[in-house]
């Protein structure tokens, strides 16, 4: 009897200590439940915010490359803009940087004449045309004179090297002159180029041609077309002007004067404002070729 309540005692003994233990790992067990729903919202509210904090630097990212782009843009607006000068002719900063970079190639003499934005540009296109002439061999000799008078450049050609006697018909051998004239004109767009026909004192009077008037006119006619049809010269920079015999470069009294006279002048004249609206056109350009890209 007594073995069997010792018996009793022990395992319920047993059995409170076990359920004791339960107990201690059901609330333990509970507690870890607990501190896993928390971790996991607490996880889940912090994907939140990481989400959010990346849809704001996505967000200022795309801000950052929109001023960017807004900067380059107002950028080119900028070196695109154009100034307008006393003359009603337009310049913008990209022209400008062009401007002062071929300056820099000028006689710094001829340079500190210039006074005016106009007088820099009126050098720097002088310059770039000096350079054509150069660039083409249009080499002075008895029959050609070269004289370059700031902006403008006269170009006089004996009669010989382009006509015949008394004919306003231009000979192939004027072909080799033309040919290098022609260079020099294309090479810049915004210049605009005077055919001037001289004669000398001798009338002249035939079925076509009534005299030293239409002579003259006729001559510097003749030239300008062939630049035209020949040398594919723009037609809008030419100008045709007879002189007759009104502007001799010596007196008429001997046969080698009268052939001083009897000449073609070829005047080259930079023209300022078609130059600048050139550049304008060319930055406008530039700009819409940017954008569309």
């Amino acid at each position: 009897m007594k073995k069997i309540s010792i018996l009793l005692l022990a395992v319920l003994t047993f059995s409170c200590v076990s359920k004791k233990k339960y107990m201690a790992l059901e609330h333990e067990n509970g507690q870890v439940k607990s501190e896993l729903t928390k971790t996991r919202v607490e996880k889940e509210d912090l994907e939140a915010k990481f989400a959010k904090i990346q849809t704001r630097v996505t967000e200022y990212n795309a801000k950052i490359s929109s001023l960017k782009e807004d900067v380059n843009i107002l950028t080119e607006e900028n070196n695109s803009k154009l100034e307008t000068l006393n003359s009603g002719a337009v310049i913008s900063n990209n022209a400008k940087v062009k401007m002062r970079a071929t300056l820099k190639n000028v006689d710094s003499d001829e340079l500190s004449k210039a006074k005016t934005l106009k007088d820099s540009m009126n050098l720097a296109v002088a310059y770039n045309l000096e350079k054509a002439i150069k660039n083409n061999n249009i080499d002075e000799d008895e029959d050609i004179a070269v004289n370059i008078n700031e902006t403008v450049v006269m170009i006089s050609i004996s009669d010989k090297m382009l006509f015949n006697s008394g004919s306003y018909i231009v000979s192939s051998k004027a072909d080799k002159i033309l040919t290098k004239l022609a260079e020099v004109i294309k090479s810049e767009p915004s210049l605009d180029v005077m055919v001037e026909g001289h004669t000398d004192s001798r009338g002249i009077n035939t079925d076509k041609i009534r005299d030293n008037w239409d002579l003259s006119v006729l001559r510097a006619t003749s030239v300008v077309r062939r630049l035209q049809h020949k040398f594919d010269v723009a037609p809008e920079q030419l100008i045709a002007a007879g002189r007759s015999s009104y502007q001799p470069l010596t007196d008429n009294k001997t046969w080698k004067n009268r052939a001083r006279n009897r000449r073609t002048r070829i005047v080259i004249l930079p023209n300022i404002d078609k130059f600048f609206a050139l550049m304008a056109e060319n930055d406008t350009s530039i700009a819409e070729n940017k954008i569309v890209d």
